[in-house]
């Protein structure tokens, strides 16, 4: 019999403080870039290795882990990803675990998504994509003690194709990830589960995104890798109380070392970058 877990926000601001840190740990397990002497197990073991060794590196300094399902659905390693998301729970309960799949679709489907985040994988968030509008979002929306976090302004060069265009809506024209953030935190939140997605490489969105919604959570992507500027990030996104951001870092981190001192590697990235962030805030 599964344990229920306490709702996503609770568990989220209880990491931030007891944790003393805003950083997400996203678990990608490219099987090129693993370090040598797993890539030659076979896959699922290696994948499962990886990922275990990974969070247990990086938990002292994580708020949340944010595995990515595509990484696993690649090798039919579904069920891997269950069995982490189980061990992470088991072995690190006080985390949460964010699936990152960004599903959007019709009510129907999206409702069998539902089931697939909260009931097979026993995920604490989602990530969903709101292009579809309100109905598939909806299931999602109606296991309350789960967080939804939608996707508002992404962090890669693409996404300012549409999310940038400006959109009219009672009186009001601004650019659409504008109008998605301001959608969530008015009339989608009603249970006080939603975050947004908001990308590092644009700060100044994160500000803007920031003023619209208040206190909600934001997932913010793009340190690292994908040159974001920490400094403004964490100026933008802050809430008044030093919170209110989970700063995702994947690569930087899960990636610090191919060889076999990678899990040493990740706990000293992991570290320093919390380090940076506590400087800051």
């Amino acid at each position: 019999m599964i344990t229920p877990r306490p709702a996503f926000m609770q568990q989220l601001n209880q990491a931030w403080h007891t944790q003393n840190s805003l950083l997400c740990v996203g678990l990608d397990p490219d099987i090129q870039m693993m370090p040598t002497h797993l890539q030659a197990l076979p896959i699922e073991q290696a994948i499962f290795e990886f990922c275990k060794t990974i969070i247990d590196a990086t938990a002292p300094y994580a708020c949340s882990f944010k595995p990515q399902i595509a990484y696993f659905a690649a090798h039919s390693a579904e069920h891997v990803l269950q069995d982490l998301i189980a061990y992470s729970h088991t072995h690190h309960p006080h985390i949460p675990v964010i699936l990152d799949a960004k599903r959007g679709d019709i009510g129907s489907t999206a409702t069998q998504y539902a089931i697939e985040a909260f009931d097979r994988y026993q995920a604490d968030a989602v990530t969903v994509n709101p292009y579809m509008g309100f109905d598939s979002v909806e299931p999602y929306l109606s296991y309350s003690n789960k967080g939804v976090i939608v996707l508002c302004r992404t962090s890669n060069a693409g996404g300012s194709d549409l999310q940038f265009l400006n959109v009219s809506v009672d009186d009001h024209t601004r650019p659409l990830y504008q109008h998605v953030a301001h959608l969530v935190a008015d009339k989608w939140n009603t249970n006080g589960q939603c975050a947004l997605v908001v990308g590092a490489t644009f700060p100044n969105e994160v500000k803007l995104v920031r003023d619209l919604v208040g206190d909600m959570p934001l997932l913010i992507p793009g340190i690292g890798a994908q040159g974001g500027d920490l400094n403004a990030t964490l100026k933008a996104g802050l809430t008044e109380n030093g919170t209110g951001v989970m700063i995702n870092s994947s690569r930087g981190i899960i990636y610090a070392s191919k060889g076999e001192d990678f899990a040493q590697a990740a706990t000293v990235a992991a570290q320093g970058l919390v380090q940076a962030m506590n400087a800051l805030r």
